[in-house]
């Protein structure tokens, strides 16, 4: 993984001014160094420049980038965030071809690829990435990101020149691109916040490539392409069938991603997700003579505090100890304290120059932060409950018959704290649904389905564009943040392709929730685990923490300048301190309630005034 930064006018001739434009991308990397603390390296020529930062994973010796290789009179130079899990495979069909390799590195099969192919050799990548190429011969600059967006790439405009990031951080190194929020802006915040506009980067100006989507830009000004989406069709395999399928599919992305030359770890919580991935890479290890680790995370004292409800049900370490004992791995249990889930949550923001998951966030940024002291690569069972329909809203009568997310089913939380004028100006309902219409709309439908079938549908499409890419921001920046790279075998687009037509009775079979997951799981984890009930990534239930939260803002709320004061009611605020919380009633997801919306308002008072933002 690495952290990838630059810039593109064709019309200007960049390196006539060196002294200019080199401190910009020395600058655009130094941002972003914790995403790649092994190398760097810059590029400039012609109408481009590029900044890259490594984390060592694949060709330790010889992967350095900006990597340039030379075609028909010309260049053609990459710089590359990600992962290419299907290279060995992609290297042969290109040593087939006549390719000579000189390097050991995916990013090297990427460039001889497209170097033969062309922009469309995108489509033969399976992996995670976000990648620019210079094309000198052309005088075109592309960037790509991978089809379900687990790796960021953002970009805005200034004077004429495009500037791209990896990063939203990384377009505030270059001179001029300033944080300017807008109504649109704070809706982003308010309205759908901690998740975002798929496209939009919340900032004034600040746009991200589409997941599945390409850009040119060249003399002629900037053109998008998308080159992968999801297509609607009869599912024709039985039940057999598909659990076949299905477990094909889930393993070989498993023993794809294991592609590494580093040790890999799994994070384990004892669900099905998390409990398959562990099994399969533990399964590999073994053969290989060795012990996979893996890691668990939960909160100090949480045994003594937790309350089970209908979201979490149980504690995750009774099931963790049952596939520690069945995979044999080398397992460490993980434990964040209130202070430092406290200190973490605007490390969070810095991580992803955005107000985000609150505690939620924050302590899975620890946790990294831990798990990157043993292992530089793991993978995680994320993206699991999107695509096989894990989450409570796949069940619920209110998700079919509401025009809303399901995972933010009102909006009064969320307007509660905030001041008249700003309820006034801004307006949430019609924004959020707006946001929501434009997504169902998009949504591929199959001819001739059911109403019942198309809803569903709908609401998968829902998870897929937003929910889930919210997880993999989160799941990127928390892990990049601290030089650990994570991975999602779930994500792997084949998977993401067939589940989309399996029919609901058969993700479901028998009224149980992922059941084609756990049947395709069946061997391979403990029975106890393969049929346990869905339990969520773990929050606390320290009434201390909450306490903590609600010191902390009334000090905010105290300090004149704070700068999220403008923005709130202050009596509503300390009114809803001296209410008692209600973990039962959600605002975002499932685990997002009262001590969350605290750990939300403290979070945008951090980043107005460590970005200082410009409100217009």
């Amino acid at each position: 993984m690495c952290g990838i930064a630059g810039f593109c006018n064709p019309s200007i001739v960049l390196e006539d001014e060196k002294n200019r434009w080199l401190p910009i991308l020395d600058e655009m990397n130094r941002v972003q160094r914790h995403r790649g603390p092994d190398d760097e390296g810059v590029y400039l020529k012609q109408g481009c420049g590029l900044a890259h930062v490594r984390l060592k994973i694949i060709d330790l010796v010889t992967g350095h980038q900006p990597m340039t290789c030379r075609k028909d009179g010309g260049e053609c130079t990459i710089v590359y965030n990600g992962e290419i899990y299907n290279m060995p495979e992609l290297k042969e069909e290109l040593l087939s071809d006549g390719a000579v390799f000189e390097t050991e590195s995916d990013t090297e099969v990427i460039l001889q690829g497209y170097l033969r192919y062309g922009e469309e050799y995108v489509k033969k990548l399976n992996g995670i990435f976000a990648f620019a190429i210079w094309d000198s011969r052309t005088e075109r600059l592309f960037l790509f990101r991978d089809r379900l967006g687990v790796k960021p790439l953002f970009y805005t405009m200034k004077e004429g020149m495009l500037v791209f990031s990896s990063e939203i951080k990384g377009l505030f190194a270059y001179p001029g691109v300033k944080p300017i929020l807008d109504r649109d802006g704070l809706c982003e915040i308010f309205a759908l916040g901690p998740a975002k506009s798929y496209g939009r980067g919340v900032f004034q100006g600040v746009r991200e490539v589409l997941p599945g989507e390409y850009l040119c830009c060249s003399r002629e000004g900037i053109q998008s392409v998308i080159y992968w989406k999801l297509e609607s069709h009869l599912h024709e395999e039985s039940f057999d069938e598909t659990v076949a399928h299905t477990a094909w599919l889930v393993e070989d992305s498993v023993k794809k991603q294991m592609l590494s030359d580093i040790p890999v770890s799994t994070f384990l919580s004892g669900g099905i997700d998390s409990s398959l991935v562990t099994a399969i890479c533990a399964r590999e290890l073994h053969r290989q003579g060795k012990v996979l680790n893996t890691f668990s995370f939960d909160f100090q004292d949480n045994s003594r505090y937790f309350r089970a409800n209908a979201f979490q049900p149980g504690e995750d370490r009774p099931w963790v100890e049952k596939m520690i004992e069945s995979s044999q791995t080398n397992h460490r249990f993980l434990e964040c304290s209130n202070i430092l889930q406290y200190e973490y949550l605007f490390k969070a923001v810095d991580a992803r120059d955005l107000p985000c998951m609150a505690d939620v966030e924050s302590s899975m940024l620890y946790f990294c932060s831990q798990v990157k002291g043993y292992n530089t690569v793991t993978l995680t069972g994320e993206c699991a409950d999107e695509i096989f329909g894990g989450y409570p809203w796949f069940h619920s009568r209110e998700a079919f018959e509401g025009e809303h997310f399901p995972w933010t089913p009102s909006m009064e939380p969320r307007k509660q704290l905030l001041s008249d004028d700003m309820l006034r100006e801004l307006p949430l309902e019609e924004y959020a649904h707006t946001a929501y219409e434009r997504t169902v709309k998009e949504t591929p439908q199959l001819f001739g389905e059911s109403a019942e079938e198309a809803r569903r549908r709908e609401i998968s499409y829902l998870n897929l564009r937003w929910f889930m890419v919210t997880l993999l921001d989160r799941m990127d920046r928390t892990s990049m943040h601290s030089g650990l790279e994570a991975r999602v075998p779930f994500a792997d687009h084949r998977i993401v392709e067939y589940l989309w037509n399996v029919p609901w009775e058969m993700k479901s079979h028998g009224g149980i929730a992922k059941a084609l997951l756990r049947h395709a799981a069946a061997g391979l984890v403990p029975e106890e685990v393969l049929w346990r009930k869905k339990s969520p990534y773990p929050k606390t239930y320290d009434p201390a923490y909450e306490k903590l939260l609600g010191e902390k803002l009334k000090e905010v709320i105290s300090e004149p300048q704070a700068p999220v004061r403008s923005l709130l009611d202050t009596q509503k605020v300390r009114k809803f301190l001296d209410s008692p919380s209600d973990y039962g009633k959600p605002w975002y997801g499932q685990l997002m309630a009262g001590p969350q919306m605290l750990a939300y308002i403290l979070q945008i008072n951090y980043w107005l005034e460590k970005y200082q933002i410009q409100i217009l």
